[in-house]
């Protein structure tokens, strides 16, 4: 009643007070601060970060050869460029430094509280509030908070993880996880045993090669490498970069044809199409030869499609396979005993430092209780399949959002920008809780079935679906693909252009109405403001169809195509 009354006394979509918590300063973490800073006004924002420093998963992996396997200027948000990049592959240490000049550029440490972690969210219906539990990592106290809106930006592959192999904890050697590395051991004359073949595997093995004595790898299962982008792996020269600084339609220029090389290649991911045969035959030959004809081509080279489990580009790794000092296991790891690791051929493999390169938990399950509507515990609900909406929210979970939730794109093309678009969704939605007297609102049951329904039918006709292990299906080899969106990152962003409102239910404050308030509008409390804004010489609204609306938005008519995927970028009046 007060809540009503109070907006009777205010024009239309006065804004109320609004506090969301954020768990993560990763990089979506450090995006939502940036666009909710800009955009809005009465809010409060606290971000809780375990870590002490920002940038999430590129402060925690500091592993030899770690960096992005996308060229760093598609790796960068759309509208903050760095012309500084030092190389076409960025490493994480500088990966790690644009996102924490970023946090300072905006100024949005002040949001950040590090050394917190989140133990515990529960939903109180009654308040239409998240009750949030925090540990204070400094000193062991617990913090008891509260919000409006809670959006957890703790990434997918974060929750690093030990292998599951029998003996692990009897290895007396030193071990590490690439996720969790220790700088201290020195690997210079070890012999060393390096589990996997992932991405972090794949950047290890070559980086750590000049200094130790030997390398034994343990591999259970093929992938393609893509050599060939070794010829791309170059540092840009000095005069590159002076250029980008001084020019900045040079660096928009090169940007732009990086990231619509990276958009044009979905065609790869489909079944038997043109792309994928092309993709299978040249990678096999590429592989071949890199292999000098060994006899690791027969055990490294897959019969599955390209793509199937995420394309590495694999830099100088495939040479160092055939490297003197490399030893390679094809198999299971039976067991880990004190001495090093038996393979499934029964022999054991004595080493120094034993080095897990193993990946992540990616079955999408929150690592604390995420307590929703009528006490459901997400991790629960998920624990069989994860289930969300477009990647963002759940059902029965109100008022929360997730960035790179379960089928975002993030292995379909360019991720940030789609990351960019999952905040201006959760900004539409906060933005109609702030303006309108919303108590809460949730995506429908029949919403995120049909939604899954879509997704899985559509994953049939992928290369995704074939039998790979990979972490697009939580690692399983047959398994539901549950990491990537069912379409290109192109569709996703025109997917996301605007709320589908009538997928959410939505829960009011009394008249759902009263938002309405005085019956004066916005323009009218503003005495600055043009009281006939409305009047133009010409008619330059913005179309309302979404076809003519996105072909203003994507520059249709400014680009020709058909040259392979080259684009030629053409001035033309829209």
């Amino acid at each position: 009643m007060s809540s009503n009354y109070s907006r009777a006394q205010k024009p239309i979509y006065e804004p109320r007070h609004l506090k969301v918590i954020c768990i993560g300063a990763g990089a979506s973490g450090l995006l939502l601060s940036y666009k909710l800073q800009r955009s809005f006004e009465h809010f409060n924002l606290t971000i809780y970060e375990k870590n002490e420093r920002v940038s999430g998963t590129w402060y925690e992996n500091t592993y030899p050869g770690c960096g992005c396997d996308v060229p760093a200027h598609v790796y960068s948000f759309s509208f903050e460029p760095n012309p500084n990049w030092s190389s076409v592959y960025a490493g994480s240490k500088e990966i790690r430094e644009y996102f924490s000049s970023f946090c300072e550029k905006y100024k949005l440490g002040k949001y950040i509280k590090l050394r917190h972690q989140v133990s515990q969210a529960v939903w109180d219906d009654k308040r239409g509030q998240w009750d949030v539990e925090v540990t204070n990592l400094a000193d062991g106290t617990i913090i008891r908070d509260s919000c409006d809106i809670l959006v957890n930006a703790t990434g997918v592959l974060n929750a690093w993880r030990w292998p599951n192999i029998p003996g692990l904890q009897d290895f007396k050697g030193k071990r590490l996880h690439t996720a969790q590395w220790d700088s201290s051991v020195d690997l210079k004359g070890k012999h060393v045993g390096l589990i996997g073949n992932g991405s972090s595997a794949i950047q290890v093995l070559p980086a750590i090669l000049p200094h130790v004595s030997k390398i034994t790898t343990f591999i259970r299962t093929p992938t393609w490498i893509c050599p060939d982008l070794a010829i791309e792996s170059r540092s840009y020269s000095n005069e590159e970069r002076q250029k980008f600084n001084e020019d900045p339609q040079a660096l928009l220029e090169h940007r732009k044809q990086l990231e619509a090389g990276t958009n044009s290649s979905f065609s790869l991911f489909m079944n038997d199409s043109d792309v994928q045969r092309g993709a299978f035959e040249n990678l096999s030959a590429m592989m071949k030869d890199k292999l000098q004809g060994s006899a690791l081509q027969d055990i490294l080279i897959p019969k599955w499609p390209v793509g199937c489990r995420r394309l590495t580009p694999g830099i100088s790794y495939l040479e160092s396979l055939t490297s003197e000092r490399v030893d390679v296991v094809y198999g299971n790891i039976e067991r880990i005993t004190e001495r090093g690791c038996v393979s499934s051929n029964g022999q054991e493999y004595p080493v120094d430092v034993l080095i897990c390169a193993t990946g992540f938990d990616t079955s999408y399950k929150p690592r604390f209780p995420i307590i929703g509507h009528k006490g459901q515990n997400l991790a629960e609900v998920w624990k069989d399949e994860p289930r969300s909406y477009f990647g963002i929210a759940a059902h029965d979970f109100p008022n929360y959002f997730m960035f790179l939730g379960p089928n975002s794109p993030v292995g379909n093309g360019a991720v940030l920008i789609g990351m960019e678009a999952q905040a201006d969704y959760i900004l539409n939605m906060i933005n109609r809780w702030q303006t309108e007297n919303i108590h809460s609102f949730s995506p429908k049951a029949a919403a995120v079935n049909d939604f899954i329904a879509f997704k899985d039918e559509f994953m049939k006709r992928t290369v995704w679906n074939h039998a790979c292990s990979s972490w697009y299906k939580s690692n399983s080899v047959s398994g539901k693909v549950t990491a990537l969106w069912p379409g290109s990152t192109l569709h996703y962003l025109e997917a996301m252009t605007e709320p589908r409102y009538e997928d959410w239910d939505f829960e009011y404050v009394g008249n759902r109405f009263a938002f309405f308030g005085n019956g004066f509008s916005q323009t009218e409390s503003d005495e600055t403001a043009d009281l006939a804004y409305y009047v133009r010489m010409e008619d330059d609204a913005p179309y309302v169809s979404r076809v003519k609306q996105i072909r203003v938005t994507s520059r249709s008519g400014s680009v020709c195509r058909g040259d392979g995927g080259k684009q030629e970028h053409r001035q033309t009046k829209l």
